[in-house]
């Protein structure tokens, strides 16, 4: 459903008016998703589900006397930012680091799969993680879990995208999250043929990023003819292609022939990156993975090592896909050993910010960018005519990311959802949704 934009609360002429206003979140500090510099004493204006004003402070306080004023939700002591998007998960994995736990994982059945989806949403709402996109699973469980929702969803504050089954290659990587194409017929002629359900098309053109050789590139699995032909049937079919790539040549093909984004990117290549900049196609960069690998695998010291010289290569090319102009969004591969559901976004964003972006640019990619990519409008950013969703964080910007560790707040659709404790009360008169319970 569409958020409709109330009128101006403060028009341009005359005198303002506040009678559209609900009530009014006033913040010590806002970090607004776009990239820009942190706002201080922001106050934001609220009417429904809808953002209608963002105006300083002191322009309200001083009127707040007056009992026919709208309500002050007072946030001294806080930062306030958009709610956070994670581009790249798998929610019938978990983090786990054990072999048999995986393995388990992998073969088990749609009820006990589905409980852990349901599960690893929670994770993602517990960090602030309210917008996904689901990268597949070999037996479309996902999409399964999302048509059986009947009435209120079960995660009813997180909004998803899902592929399903990726498509590989026969013989290649891939089989863990998908299928291959039908029996000699291209990839595009199946995606039609199969009438994809998914609301994402994932391909998968290349194999791991390897742990034993430093810089190992796999052959592409599908040629640019065949990512023509899907991408102009992605548009018919009006989705987006998500490619999971390595490499240089496994990258550049899609990029030259059609696709939304290229998920992973490992020793692409400043080339690529210069390209994809140029025709707006995103990057998922994924980082956190190799770190995760670095950090679970010290009692091999070169499997370990090369982990972090994997890292170290993307973080290089995170610094360059800033310097090019790359629309980077953040995601975590959520689901790889190690990368646990929401929690792994903290570690993904300091990443970032270790490979030369600032907060505030982070706090983009793990936003308004990833909304971008989704197709989620409403959400991503702190400006008039979105979403009233946002995040409610203890201390200065200063102590971000690692305040997403203790959300003091989260609101979607101009209501709060979730209070750690009782700050003030909400202004919707709606029960809050109590995580620490």
């Amino acid at each position: 459903m569409g958020v409709e934009r109330p009128p101006s609360v403060f028009p341009a002429q005359g005198k303002r008016k506040i009678m559209t206003v609900s009530y009014f979140l006033s913040p010590e500090w806002m970090i607004d998703g776009t990239g820009s510099p942190c706002r201080k004493n922001a106050a934001i204006g609220i009417q429904g589900e809808t953002i209608v004003s963002i105006v300083d402070s002191t322009e309200i306080r001083e009127k707040s006397q007056d009992d026919s004023f709208p309500r002050i939700v007072d946030l001294r002591g806080f930062t306030v930012l958009p709610c956070l998007v994670d581009s790249h998960v798998h929610l019938v994995m978990s983090g786990s680091n054990d072999p048999e736990v995986r393995e388990r994982q992998l073969v088990s059945g749609y009820s006990e799969a589905g409980d852990r989806i349901q599960h690893h949403l929670q994770e993602h709402f517990r960090y602030g993680v309210l917008a996904l996109r689901d990268g597949g699973d070999r037996h479309g469980y996902t999409l399964r879990y999302r048509d059986n929702l009947s009435g209120p969803s079960r995660s009813p504050y997180v909004s998803a995208v899902f592929a399903g089954k990726a498509w590989h290659r026969e013989g290649r990587y891939g089989g863990l999250i998908g299928r291959v194409p039908l029996k000699s017929k291209g990839i595009a002629e199946s995606v039609a043929r199969e009438g994809d359900q998914s609301d994402v098309i994932k391909v998968v053109n290349s194999g791991l990023n390897s742990l034993r050789e430093f810089g190992k590139q796999t052959l592409p699995q599908f040629g640019f003819q065949e990512f023509k032909d899907l991408w102009n049937m992605a548009r018919r079919l009006e989705k987006k292609v998500m490619v999971h790539a390595n490499g240089i040549e496994p990258v550049s093909i899609p990029v030259d022939a059609g696709c939304d984004s290229i998920e992973h990117g490992f020793f692409m290549g400043r080339e690529n990156l210069e390209k994809m900049a140029e025709k707006g196609i995103f990057w998922v960069p994924t980082a956190v993975t190799m770190e995760a690998y670095s950090r679970l695998m010290k009692d091999d010291a070169k499997i370990s090592d090369i982990a972090r010289r994997n890292l170290d290569h993307q973080l290089e090319q995170i610094r360059i896909a800033r310097e090019c102009g790359v629309r980077t969004a953040m995601g975590t591969d959520a689901g790889s050993p190690g990368v646990d559901h929401g929690k792994a976004v903290i570690e993904e964003m300091k990443l970032f910010m270790d490979a030369g972006y600032s907060l505030e640019e982070a706090v983009m990619c793990a936003t308004s960018a990833g909304a971008d990519l989704l197709g989620f409008t409403e959400i991503g950013q702190l400006k008039p005519g979105m979403n009233a969703g946002f995040l409610v964080v203890p201390g200065p910007p200063s102590k971000l990311p690692d305040s997403l560790e203790s959300i003091q707040m989260i609101w979607r659709n101009g209501k709060m959802v979730y209070e750690k404790c009782a700050v003030t009360p909400d202004p919707s008169g709606d029960q809050n949704h109590r995580m620490d319970e």
